[in-house]
């Protein structure tokens, strides 16, 4: 069989965590993709995937040679499309991932328009509350809140948010609004455990930053959930300006402690980029680099 055809179908097998599913996201048959990986593993000498009746998984040496065939498949895409020219229409697949809400709430509209736009194009987008590597968990495209780390990726400042507190009116007239950081352990506190925000709440007062140690009466896997609470009235909940957005136009939720809020946080774009680049990867960039920075909640 031919070396990059068994390639091709080893990483999506790999990235699907199946042979059914590597299958259905390659248009063959579960046998024919069973058989091009056996013979790939039967070629190199060496087991590439460990096999269970619940999860295929890829071995040690299954990781390095996944590392290095997606680096080389997408060097093949950008060779392609470079050959191709400039005005080539962007097409093949696409994995971008985000944060969950933020990604429902500004991500995904800008996929739907990408996929509108270009009809050769597919898209797996995978929304979660975590840094994802994109070279070990094959992904393209990542939108990232807060400072970034040193890395060889490539990052596109694309807007800001804040972080804030918030609680619905009827809370705020009930028990008031604290006037001072220092007054949170007199009011109820709802935090998302699904969030990256310690439980410990940073403040900037008296030229300094000072951290206080929250004890949440209401925990929750989702923001979701947290802001959901609040807005009924429950108390107190930490979010990023953008998660609040919608609430605080609609009047639902209104912002405690402004005064003492930390500087902005940075929203980038970034992504794993070639020699040549990928007009599939720019052209999405583009797209949600113009939507995002035309944002007013983003400003």
């Amino acid at each position: 069989m031919d070396r990059l055809h068994l390639m091709t179908v080893f990483v999506a097998v790999a990235e699907e965590a199946g042979f059914a599913a590597g299958a259905r996201r390659l248009g063959m048959s579960p046998a024919a993709v069973t058989r091009a990986v056996a013979a790939l593993e039967e070629r190199l000498g060496v087991r590439l995937l460990e096999r269970s009746t619940r999860l295929v998984r890829a071995t040690e040496a299954g990781q390095r040679y996944l590392d290095d065939a997606r680096r080389i498949l997408q060097q093949l895409d950008e060779a392609d499309e470079a050959a191709a020219g400039l005005n080539a229409a962007p097409r093949g697949r696409l994995a971008v991932t985000a944060p969950v809400l933020f990604g429902r709430m500004y991500v995904m509209p800008g996929i739907v328009d990408y996929l509108r736009r270009y009809p050769g194009t597919e898209v797996n987008a995978m929304f979660v509350d975590r840094v994802v590597n994109l070279l070990e968990e094959g992904q393209d495209v990542a939108v990232r809140i807060g400072e970034l780390a040193d890395s060889s990726l490539r990052a596109l400042p694309v807007g800001r948010v804040r972080r804030i507190i918030c609680a619905a009116p009827s809370y705020i007239a009930e028990h008031g609004a604290p006037a001072h950081p220092s007054q949170l352990d007199a009011h109820t506190i709802i935090a998302s455990t699904s969030a990256s925000i310690a439980p410990e709440w940073r403040f900037r007062h008296d030229d300094a930053v000072h951290a206080y140690r929250v004890r949440p009466r209401l925990a929750v896997t989702t923001m979701d959930a947290a802001i959901d609470a609040a807005r009924r009235g429950l108390g107190l909940v930490r979010l990023l300006s953008y998660q609040a957005a919608p609430w605080l136009a609609s009047g639902e939720l209104a912002v405690v402690l402004g005064g003492y809020e930390l500087p902005h946080v940075p929203i980038h774009i970034v992504h794993r980029d070639g020699r040549h680049g990928s007009a599939r990867i720019h052209a999405f960039i583009d797209l949600l680099a113009e939507r995002l920075r035309g944002d007013p909640a983003l400003a």
